[in-house]
């Protein structure tokens, strides 16, 4: 099996960046004056700041996730997180279990699906949000085919554990 890559989603981004920007220029739009044919805006008015620094931000945000370049490489017998920095690689024989179920409190991109899995000798758990993924149909079919090698199970909901009896 060759391996696929699944790069991560900046949709919601661009879409954020497009409407700050958007907002500011009708605003400058409503706001701004016509004086003997030239066009003057008005910059006395703190909300133009506010939404100036809104846009900024956006933009910033985008800019960095653009240069983050994630993505998520499956192999035959690793998966790999890519950053534009970093890139931290996970044998599947070092993956204690496995679990791609649902999480109710979080809908990312129309998805509540989620990928949670183990590593053998770390507390935490890896949790990846398909909808965060380009093409996540194909990333869960790719993950079923992963949990296969792997044993399946389930963490504890609410941080509750079983406790033994004195």
């Amino acid at each position: 099996m060759q391996e696929k890559t699944f790069r991560y989603k900046l949709d919601f981004y661009y879409q954020q960046a497009l409407l700050y920007l958007l907002v500011f220029l009708l605003y400058a739009g409503i706001k701004g004056s016509f004086f003997e044919d030239q066009f003057h805006f008005v910059f006395n008015d703190p909300i133009v700041y506010i939404m100036i620094f809104f846009v900024v931000i956006a933009l910033v945000t985008l800019i960095l996730n653009l240069f983050r370049n994630r993505k998520l490489v499956i192999t035959e017998d690793s998966l790999c997180f890519h950053s534009g920095r970093r890139e931290r690689e996970i044998k599947i024989a070092d993956i204690e279990w496995m679990h791609i179920g649902r999480e109710m409190l979080v809908q990312t991109a129309g998805h509540f699906q989620r990928i949670v899995f183990k590593m053998k000798g770390r507390k935490r758990l890896f949790r990846i949000r398909v909808g965060r993924y380009e093409r996540d149909r194909e990333l869960i079919a790719e993950m079923e085919r992963v949990a296969q090698r792997v044993p399946k199970g389930r963490r504890p909901r609410f941080g509750m554990r079983k406790r033994k009896s004195v």
